[in-house]
């Protein structure tokens, strides 16, 4: 069985904070979420390496990204920090076929919002509220094994209007205590790269401990698992499979100054 290399990427800020929140966090969290997480996703078939945002390259230098195959993204107090060169690197890399799961204000992040090509906002609401999960895709790989219905007792509410593009295949639909609903978990397509947002996570309460949500980021990271991943993307112009019998109207016309690219002009 080839293991799916996995890399648990977390900006790694509120773990660190001297306040009583902070102490809060640790609580649940003593090394950080991305270390809580590649504990408590360990499996046979997942190689799982945590990094984070002040680690040499961002935590994400050319050699990691390089052998990933899933990129488990959670940011939240940090998103501008993040250098516009490593979201260029990341994009190419997804396009390439590269997993990506984005995790609860991960929705905030540059790379999300690039893939998205939207804004990404939603409304919140900090109470501590219950939160109770509905999957409503039954048959995507992302809902195998998992409940119909399971409640997370205290959580950060996210509600609707959610600005992420349409063509999301929604798996799971949250509703709050409050009376907020929303896409809580919601799967795209982006050219050879596969993307699942999940909204469970907020730092303050033990949700990367449940077991139901544990399962739903491990059937994630199989799901978005590329077969391979296509480091240089070219289309061909192969010979025709079939004889072309229409005349070329521009048989005489040389239009390869067409696909060159402009000269740049002079300057006076």
């Amino acid at each position: 069985m080839r293991s799916i290399n996995v890399t648990i990427w977390n900006e790694f800020r509120h773990e660190q904070s001297p306040t009583p929140v902070g102490d809060l966090i640790r609580r649940h969290y003593p090394e950080g979420l991305h270390h809580t997480l590649a504990n408590n996703l360990a499996a046979p078939d997942l190689a799982l390496r945590p990094v984070s945002l002040d680690e040499p390259d961002q935590g994400l230098p050319e050699a990691i990204l390089q052998t990933t195959d899933v990129l488990v993204w959670w940011g939240h107090c940090a998103h501008a920090e993040v250098k516009e060169e490593l979201v260029d690197r990341i994009q190419r890399r997804v396009l390439s076929g590269m997993g990506l799961i984005v995790l609860h204000s991960g929705h905030f992040s540059k790379i999300f919002r690039r893939l998205m090509g939207t804004a990404c906002r939603l409304r919140w609401r900090e109470a501590g509220e219950k939160e109770r999960l509905w999957v409503v895709s039954p048959a995507h790989p992302i809902a195998r094994g998992i409940p119909e219905t399971f409640v997370i007792p205290h959580h950060e509410m996210y509600g609707e209007p959610f600005d992420i593009p349409a063509d999301g295949r929604i798996v799971f639909m949250s509703w709050h205590e409050g009376g907020n609903v929303f896409r809580s978990g919601v799967a795209f397509e982006r050219d050879r790269g596969r993307i699942f947002y999940f909204s469970p996570g907020h730092e303050t309460f033990p949700i990367y401990h449940d077991p139901v949500i544990l399962q739903v980021i491990g059937n994630a990271i199989r799901w978005a698992a590329p077969a391979e991943i296509v480091s240089e993307r070219v289309t061909p112009q192969p010979q025709p499979m079939e004889k072309i019998f229409s005349d070329n109207p521009l048989a005489d016309c040389d239009t390869s100054s067409l696909h060159q690219p402009a000269p740049e002009a002079k300057k006076p």
